[in-house]
């Protein structure tokens, strides 16, 4: 490889880094604050802390420009909302009162005040809050956390770079606000907002920022001719205001296509662009426009979004290709660092073999810096990391681990009819409804109930050995039996056992099922202070017994009232894991619907008569572009019904979906072809029950009525009036009764007034329907 020369070094940066702490102390103090044992003052203390922490491990890591402004007390879209001034109407109030009360009431929602609506960040398993615009939107500037963010890294001597969500990608993310007329499109608002952005990069160029980094990813997804021209305005505008710092767009999660041409040639100093496998035609098309000549290019060539180690050699093929397409290449990677782990060295429970395969945050960063360095002056002063990683990448290449061929032939062997159901749906559904006998409009909950911190502390206590296996269990079962009886008194129609022994649920089926890794710290955010622990999906997926048919029997045992058995789909368990770079997706999908199948099976010949196998993920992990999009769908819904299509007629399969944009995969729902299908649909009023009906969807389903990601109690009154909404676009005989999702994030007395509000809503609205 030529080496550059000293005044061309590569630099080595990150677009953003884990908010929550190495022992989310972020989480801590955010809750401790909701729960008025925390100061402002205290979060405000620990968050700078945290920020501070992060720089410097960062600098120490050997990177050269840290990325300020992307840390949030709970979102980076929410910030940018406080940033331009996009406040509601409805919290402006409680945010004049009180910045940060106003900040998290937007986010949560208060018992009088709706939050904004929250959905999901491209094809992550992140969410962001969603801007909501009309055209009587005033933007202000308010560069304050822009700014002070910034003079923290500056104060502490380092190379700061702030990160902020582009325009363009703003309002594209963002929906009509409630009573805006149908068709507004908040993207007519660019000329309102270009402003309130130069004025926030003047302040940061006042305070003595070099760099501004504006985020685009929504670009590397199918875009208009009108969008592409808002691009084209956009970045002339403020690529030519006279007092700016110098700007570098970012995408990311796929290709740019037709925008790239457009930000090329447009008045800006760089660009920031995914080369990992996801996007590697940026390569090409990069060429194709003749390069970057005279700008900066970020190349993101590690994964951002996945936990395996780099490709080294490859890597630096690419950055070597590269060299020639712009006046200077750095290197990154692919996207903020925000959707992994911290730190791989804290797993002491994995084997130091496997965990030589693995890269966190941390050593990701390390990554960077190595092939920065490579990049530089050669492959000869990385020869140690090179040897190392090759080494790496061999021992998981030939791991038996990687490779179970029992597995591999069942997959082979499975067929077109193994995923059809041996009735129509007309057929079921009449087989359904004399087996369950169920009421009209009838009531049920998604899954899980509040995890306690007695259910908490019965997991500690069983992992520091201070209770035995026995002891844990008999607390499992009195907490069964309590959910049991709760819902039972208050009247649903049908049942859940409450998900008591599960921690998560994904990791509790993937410590069941062989080819998964769990980790004890890889905590990421999925949203606000919700962290989750991604599983690892290492190798062949197989079930060596069952998972959960002996907790939902028990709970049978205890009523009369149907219980559902409840299961994560397949799709959800790749989307919500790390999954395996070295094969198909489509291929480990299909290992995964088989041993669940396993265990749907098992359930039935339990005595269980319904089953849910969620699918939250399924819109999430929805490619970015249209082209990508059949393939997908066509495995995905053939793994769900893999999973699902070995039972008889009159057992009744569910599925559940929550927080993400369904209009754009009704069809692929429809292909699932579950009999009863429950949605997120509260914080969108009712949306998702007008897009089943334009499509004409033959099944039943339940659009959420409760709003369980807000601390609020809807009345009884409320839930009504969804109700009746909701019927006036499914049919009272295919309409269920539940919340958004599950309530294993809420406490006890806010679910039971909930729950209460729900079941008492569904008896007026059917006394309502019901002859008299």
């Amino acid at each position: 490889m030529t080496t550059k020369s000293a005044a061309a070094a590569a630099r080595a940066t990150v677009y953003g880094y884990p908010r929550q702490g190495r022992s989310r102390e972020l989480k801590k103090a955010i809750e401790g604050y909701w729960k008025g044992r925390v100061t402002a003052a205290d979060l405000r203390a620990t968050a700078a802390e945290l920020r501070r922490a992060n720089w410097q491990e960062l600098v120490g890591t050997g990177i050269h420009e840290v990325p300020t402004g992307d840390f949030s007390y709970y979102d980076h879209v929410l910030d940018t909302t406080v940033m331009v001034g996009a406040i509601p109407e409805r919290h402006r109030a409680a945010v004049e009162s009180d910045a940060m009360d106003g900040y998290f009431a937007m986010a949560r929602g208060t018992q009088d005040v709706a939050p904004l609506e929250m959905t999901k960040w491209f094809d992550t398993n992140y969410h962001y809050l969603v801007p909501e615009l009309g055209p009587d939107t005033v933007f202000t500037a308010d560069p304050g956390k822009q700014v002070a963010e910034f003079k923290e890294a500056l104060a502490l001597g380092l190379t700061p770079r702030p990160v902020i969500v582009g325009p363009v990608t703003y309002l594209l993310l963002a929906k009509p606000a409630p009573g805006v007329a149908a068709g507004f499109d908040p993207l007519t608002l660019l000329d309102r907002l270009l402003p309130v952005y130069a004025e926030v990069l003047a302040d940061l160029r006042a305070a003595g920022a070099q760099w501004v980094q504006l985020d685009e990813p929504a670009l590397v997804q199918d875009r208009t001719p009108a969008e592409l021209n808002a691009v084209q305005r956009a970045y002339r505008a403020l690529g030519t205001l006279a007092d700016r710092p110098k700007l570098l767009v970012a995408s990311y999660f796929d290709r740019l296509g037709d925008a790239l041409p457009i930000l090329a040639k447009a008045p800006v100093e760089g660009l920031a662009l995914d080369f990992t496998e996801t996007a590697a035609a940026n390569l090409d098309a990069l060429a194709a426009v003749g390069g970057l000549p005279g700008k900066r290019l970020v190349a993101g060539v590690v994964n951002g979004r996945n936990i395996w180690v780099n490709d080294m050699e490859k890597s630096l093929a690419t950055l070597g290709t590269l060299l020639g397409l712009a006046d200077r290449v750095d290197v990154a990677a692919s996207c903020s660092l925000l959707h992994v782990p911290l730190d791989a060295t804290t797993e002491r429970d994995i084997e130091p073999q496997i965990l030589r395969w693995l890269a966190f945050a941390r050593q990701k960063a390390a990554e960077i810096v190595t092939l920065a360095r490579g990049l530089t002056h050669g492959t000869d002063a990385i020869a140690a990391e090179l040897s190392a990683n090759r080494t790496a990448l061999a021992s998981r290449n030939s791991s038996p681990i990687t490779r179970d061929p029992t597995v591999r032939a069942r997959s082979s062997a499975a067929t077109d009819a193994d995923a059809r159901r041996s009735q129509t749906y007309p057929q079921r559904s009449a087989a359904q409804r004399a087996h369950l006998n169920l009421p009209l409009l009838p009531t049920t909950t998604i899954g899980s109930f509040p995890q306690t911190g007695e259910l908490r502390t019965a997991r500690a206590d069983l992992r520091a050995g201070r209770i035995d296996t026995a002891g844990y269990e008999e607390r499992i079962r009195a907490e069964i039996r309590e959910v049991v009886s709760f819902q039972e008194k208050t009247g649903l129609d049908v049942l859940v056992h409450g998900e008591a022994e599960r921690n998560d649920m994904v990791q509790y089926f993937a410590e069941r099922l062989t080819g998964y890794l769990a980790t004890q710290h890889g905590w990421v955010q999925s949203y606000g202070t919700r962290y989750v622990r991604p599983p690892i999906l290492a190798g062949d997926i197989s079930r060596p017994e069952p998972m959960t048919v002996r907790w939902t029997t028990y709970a049978q045992s205890l009523t009369d009232r149907p219980v559902k058995g409840m299961l994560t789909g397949p799709v959800t368990m790749l989307a919500w894991s790390f999954v395996r770079d070295d094969q198909s997706r489509a291929e480990t999908a299909r290992q995964v619907a088989l041993a669940l199948r396993d265990e749907v099976n098992d359930l039935e010949a339990a005595g269980t008569s319904v089953i849910q196998v969620d699918e939250p993920a399924l819109r999430e992990t929805l490619p970015l572009r249209a082209a990508d999009r059949p393939t997908y769908l066509a495995w995905a819904t053939e793994a769900f019904r893999l999973t699902t299509s070995g039972v008889r007629p009159d057992t009744q399969i569910h599925t559940h979906m929550c927080y993400a944009e369904f209009g754009d995969i009704i069809q692929a729902i429809d292909d699932l072809d579950a009999d009863v299908i429950s949605l997120e649909a509260a914080r969108s009023h009712m949306q998702v029950a007008h897009e089943l009906a334009a499509h004409g969807y033959p099944r039943e389903a339940g659009p959420g009525v409760y709003d369980i990601h807000s601390p609020r109690v809807p009345s009884a009154q409320e839930v009504a009036a969804l109700l009746r909404t909701a019927l006036k676009a499914i049919p009272a005989e295919r309409l269920w009764v539940n919340p958004d999702c599950g309530l294993k994030t809420r406490g006890w007395p806010e679910t039971r007034d909930s729950l209460e509000s729900l079941v008492t809503a569904a008896r007026t609205v059917r006394a309502e329907l019901l002859p008299s």
